[in-house]
Parts: C-alpha cells; sequence; structure tokens
C-alpha cells in the first residue's frame, strides 16, 4: 500500500511504460511536466496541438522534442477530439488537458463517437499526502460535481474505490462526510450517508468499507473517536476515501490543504474509461507531474482489469 507519493512513484517501476495524450500541448506549464516525466520513466506523451507553437513553447523551457510524437492540429477542438481519439482507440492511456477551456476539454472527453464516457457519473479524485500522517488520503468529489445525488454518490465511491485499489489499498474504508455522526432528518446529506453505509452492506458498492455519516475529526483522528466514545463505528480515525456532500465542502478543504498544510497531492478525473488529468494553470508543477503519475498507476489497474 503506498502511504506516499514516493511510495506511488515507486510503483511506476510495475508498471509497463504509459503513454498520454496531450489535447493542444502547446502550453509551458503542461510541457514542463510532460517533460518530467519522461524523464523520470513515469510517461511518454503523444503531443497534439499546434507544431509551431509547441516548439516554440518547448524551446523557451529547453525542452527536446525527439523522442515525442507531435501531431499538429491547428484548431483546438480538432486537437482536442484528435488526442481523446487516441485514447480512445487504445493508442495512449491517458488523456491530459493542454491550453484549452475546460468546457471545450470535457466537451471531447465526453463526445458519443470518440470520447471516453461510460455509464457512471464522472467525478474528480484528488489524492494527498498530508505530513503528519502515515497513509494516502483520497478526497472526492472537489471539483466536478456540484450537488451529487445519492445515485452520484455512490458512482463517486465506486470511481475512487478503483484508484484506491490501483495504488494498494484492497479495502479502503469510505467516510461520507457531514456536520455530525448520526443521522438527523433535518439534515439529508446524514441521511443519504446512512443509505450509502447500507448500500455497502447489502453488496451494492463493494471492494471497500463504507460507515457514514461521519464528522471529519471522526474521519481522520482515532483520538476523536475515543473521546467521542465511537470505537464501535467501522471507522474510528483511520478513513482513506473522504466523500464530501457538495463541492463547496470538498473545495473548501481541498484549498484550505494546499495553501496551508505541507502537502503533496495529484488529481485525476475518473468514471471514464481511462484516466484523465485535469490539472489548472494554478497546480503546482510537482502535482502536475503527480497527476501523471497517479494517471500512469490507474491506467496500469484498467488494463490488467479487462
Amino acid at each position: 500500500m503506498a502511504k506516499g507519493f514516493d511510495s506511488l512513484l515507486e510503483k511506476i517501476s510495475e508498471c509497463s511504460k504509459k503513454k498520454v495524450a496531450v489535447a493542444v500541448a502547446q502550453d509551458d506549464a503542461v510541457l514542463e511536466a510532460v517533460k518530467a516525466a519522461k524523464e523520470r520513466n513515469i510517461a511518454d506523451a503523444i503531443l497534439v496541438g499546434d507544431a509551431d507553437k509547441i516548439k516554440e513553447v518547448a524551446d523557451t523551457i529547453s525542452m527536446n522534442l525527439d523522442g515525442y510524437e507531435i501531431i499538429d492540429v491547428k484548431d483546438n477542438t480538432e486537437a482536442a477530439l484528435t488526442a481523446v481519439k487516441l485514447v480512445h482507440d487504445g493508442k495512449a492511456d491517458m488523456y491530459m488537458k493542454g491550453l484549452i477551456d475546460t468546457k471545450g476539454f470535457l466537451k471531447s472527453v465526453l463526445d458519443k463517437e470518440v470520447g471516453l464516457r461510460t455509464d457512471r457519473a464522472l467525478s474528480h479524485v484528488a489524492v494527498f499526502e498530508i505530513e503528519g500522517y502515515d497513509q494516502l488520503f483520497y478526497l472526492s468529489d472537489v471539483a466536478f460535481i456540484p450537488y451529487p445525488t445519492l445515485e452520484q454518490k455512490a458512482d463517486i465511491i465506486k470511481n475512487t474505490v478503483e484508484v484506491c485499489h490501483a495504488c494498494g489499498i484492497a479495502n479502503p474504508k469510505v467516510a461520507p462526510l457531514a456536520a455530525v455522526e448520526v443521522v438527523n432528518p433535518k439534515m439529508p446529506v446524514t441521511v443519504e450517508a446512512a443509505e450509502l453505509t447500507k448500500m455497502n452492506e447489502e453488496g451494492q458498492i463493494t471492494g471497500c468499507i463504507v460507515d457514514g455519516p461521519l464528522s471529519m475529526d471522526l474521519a481522520i483522528d482515532p483520538e476523536a473517536a475515543k473521546h467521542k466514545g465511537a470505537t464501535d463505528r467501522k471507522i474510528v480515525g483511520n478513513a482513506d476515501v473522504l466523500l464530501f456532500p457538495d463541492i463547496h465542502a470538498g473545495n473548501l478543504v481541498y484549498k484550505t490543504l494546499v495553501h496551508t498544510a505541507n502537502v503533496k497531492n495529484g488529481c485525476i478525473l475518473t468514471g471514464t474509461k481511462a484516466p484523465v488529468i485535469l490539472t489548472s494553470r494554478s497546480d503546482s508543477f510537482e502535482t502536475k507531474v503527480n497527476s501523471i503519475a497517479l494517471a500512469a498507476i490507474v491506467a496500469e489497474a484498467m488494463s490488467k482489469a479487462e
């Protein structure tokens, strides 16, 4: 089981070399991450976009393009469709956003002919290594589904559990979070958390342990479980997956961690036929590289499951 990003990166050596298709690749931050991923033997890349601009940007960051396949497509929409088709057709293992707006990128992901849609809801998984904790935390959804329904929350759990399995956690503990750890009919989030727990107990959600509703302290702090007399719960401060009730809670926790704590993190979009790397320009260089590594590990697990 990977307890930090260093051990996650070590798992890369167990994987066959993966290839990432980058949509509209003429982006300095993305090319820097792709360059590092290649140098660290994490993944190779196919760069799709305006070839002249890709070479121009590569020159500014001292990136040698020898060994990279470059597909010249000037139009951003066409470049995205060309890149996602490479993954759809099995010519690449992962799909990454370059210098294209998120809406246009996601439109290519969901394209009915060449995209990566499945019957599950798409959801975002953020993996965090936090100083002081001897484990990785898997946060979802912090960036994609604003107000997930019960059905979508079940899909988020299934998507996130697959990421946990790929990272070596055989039976991850999933905490559907709420402000309190008891069911309160006036707080629908707690009712849905209890329903997700029941779905897990009845075999509708498998490969994990679901215990909710849980307050954040009970989910991540064993001492809180002792103080609150909650040591009989399935999760006693040792949750792997933090399932947020809505995007506001998830995004606030995500940004609080990034800006106030000593962390390493990586993020991917899941619920797709192949991992999708949807980083933003505000993400750090290491976050982008970690995201490519996370996607490679998940892609390896998906290839073995076929």
